[in-house]
């Protein structure tokens, strides 16, 4: 099996991969258990893995990012082992897993590096992985070297219970409004965020509307005038 290797300059082999892990089975088509099925797909059930950890080489620049990254943390006196708890190449990206205290220091590195000079981060991502006991919530970032040309994610994790981040705000000023919105959705609390309030829903309202366990339904929506009915009150295909 070949991939191509993420810097348009052909195929390489696709790097060795740990199994992964199970961490939960899908059912419909959003994994909702609560309200009727609306979309048809209540019969649909589907594993949900999470990537296992690639093994070198990784293919392409990865290989050289990830060296590059590793060598400055090293000289910053910390061990990588510590700081990147794993790296996964899937689909021909890369996504390096960090250990959420060493985030900030990760991104300045990733920024300020004459090799690397990850200069933009186009915003986070909130995940919800009920399944994923101790690492419920995920927040993906999407950095870009425009001076490289290159693209990478970092990931980093938090548990239901302990639901904080920090904020990456001081090294990359674009992510506020993002921060905010997965606060709003997810319920992840960025640490240090200058402003870390409601960006779409209602200052007062109650939960985190894109967490899996979020119920569908009992909130009827007006609409240009016309009233929807909450999604638990459609026609269901159950």
């Amino acid at each position: 099996m070949t991939e191509g290797n993420g810097n348009g300059n052909g195929a390489v082999p696709a790097p060795r991969q740990d199994p992964g892990e199970v961490i939960g089975v899908r059912r419909g088509m959003f994994g909702a258990d609560k309200g009727g099925d609306t979309s048809g797909y209540g019969g649909l059930v589907r594993t949900v893995r999470l990537p296992g950890a690639s093994r070198r080489p990784y293919g392409g620049y990865f290989d050289e990012v990830a060296d590059e990254l590793e060598g400055a943390l090293e000289e910053q006196g910390l061990v990588p082992g510590e700081v990147i708890e794993k790296t996964v190449v899937d689909r021909n990206e890369v996504t390096f897993h960090v250990a959420r205290e060493h985030l900030l220091q990760v991104t300045r590195t990733l920024r300020d590096d004459p090799a690397l000079r990850f200069e933009l981060c186009t915003g986070v991502s909130g995940v919800h992985f009920p399944g994923d006991k101790g690492r419920e919530l995920h927040a993906v970032y999407h950095l870009r070297s425009i001076t490289h040309n290159r693209v990478i994610r970092l990931e980093v994790s938090a548990p239901d219970s302990d639901p904080h981040v920090p904020s990456v705000v001081e090294v990359y000023p674009t992510n506020d409004w993002h921060e905010r919105e997965t606060y709003d959705f997810f319920g992840l609390i960025f640490d240090g965020h200058p402003a870390l309030t409601r960006i779409m829903m209602p200052d007062d309202w109650q939960g985190f509307p894109q967490r899996k366990d979020y119920p569908l339904g009992g909130i009827p929506v007006e609409y240009k005038g016309a009233q929807i009915p909450a999604p638990d009150q459609r026609r269901s295909y159950s």
